[in-house]
């Protein structure tokens, strides 16, 4: 069946209409996303040409701020780009795309945290079968597997929404396109639908928030056999990640673990897990990763080296 709208394009209220609160947050915003690009390129860049950090867990780390990029350029830009626009407006396809692309790098963030927790669990639950179960094929395959499913959560997403009718108004009071905000456009009963397509991405944020706290459970319950210098480093080795999951699923679950309708904080959390997220994880990971930094120091230090002379 046809989809009948008589929207072509929305027109996006973004973060504030104050001309001034607009001015510093353009600054703001566009600095955030300048560091986020700038540290994670260089997490990636290091882990991909350093020898010594080629194990496992560094190379999930280089495959999410990969990701990380990817998701916070698929809103920011647009973002920055209407703080500084009169006509915030976005077409209907590039709706959709958006939100596509939101959804897809997410939903693979979020099964990619899965997969380095598991990585975590057999390096300290099983460390002397660790080199044999954490191939590289086998990481390669997580990777893979983390793409795909976030691709299949994003098409999802899109087929449910594209299907919709928007006769107007198509006025989004958000600096995206999201679901509960296009729900709302929506000229037709989504009591049903609705809930449907929010429970998609509630339903995914649920289920492996409880495999990551299942699988942290058997490595602290693994632990109490562990000296206390070994339970120290076998948990310094989880904080990083432990931290990044909290940032990411407490935000998650406030927007989709919910009932389907908009809250004047929403614009914060979403803002918050877009972009200071994807901004904080390589600090995160480097400033508590003493490998991390070492490499990372004698590298570009011969890098600057080489441009002197």
């Amino acid at each position: 069946m046809e989809r009948m709208s008589n929207v072509t394009e929305f027109t996006l209220l973004g973060l504030t209409q104050n001309p001034q609160l607009q001015k510093l947050l353009l600054i703001v915003c566009f600095m955030t996303y300048v560091i986020t690009l700038a540290g994670n390129t260089l997490i990636s860049v290091t882990i991909f040409i350093s020898p010594a950090l080629a194990s496992p867990m560094y190379f999930f780390l280089s495959c999410l701020s990969i990701i990380d990029g990817f998701y916070s350029s698929s809103i920011a830009p647009k973002m920055v780009f209407d703080l500084i626009s009169e006509k915030n407006t976005i077409s209907f396809n590039g709706c959709m795309t958006q939100l596509f692309a939101e959804h897809f790098f997410a939903a693979a963030e979020i099964i990619l945290l899965v997969a380095m927790a598991y990585d975590r669990y057999v390096a300290i639950c099983q460390p002397l079968h660790y080199v044999t179960i954490m191939s590289r094929p086998r990481c390669a395959l997580l990777v893979g597997a983390a793409v795909l499913l976030g691709f299949v959560h994003g098409g999802i997403q899109i087929l449910l929404m594209s299907q919709l009718p928007f006769c107007g108004p198509n006025v989004i009071d958000h600096f995206m396109c999201d679901l509960i905000p296009l729900l709302e456009l929506a000229c037709t009963d989504t009591h049903t639908r609705g809930p449907l397509i929010a429970a998609n991405s509630g339903s995914l944020c649920f289920l492996t928030f409880s495999m990551l706290v299942a699988s942290y459970v058997i490595i602290l319950r693994s632990l109490r056999t562990y000296s206390s210098e070994g339970r120290h480093k076998a948990l310094s080795t989880c904080t990083s990640h432990v931290t990044v999951v909290v940032l990411f699923f407490v935000p998650c679950t406030y927007l989709y673990l919910r009932p389907v309708t908009s809250f004047p904080t929403d614009k914060a959390v979403t803002v918050f897990c877009t972009l200071i997220t994807p901004m904080l994880n390589p600090f995160i990971y480097t400033l508590r990763n003493e490998e991390v930094k070492k490499v990372m120091k004698k590298f570009w230090g011969h890098a600057m080296k080489r441009d002197v002379e």
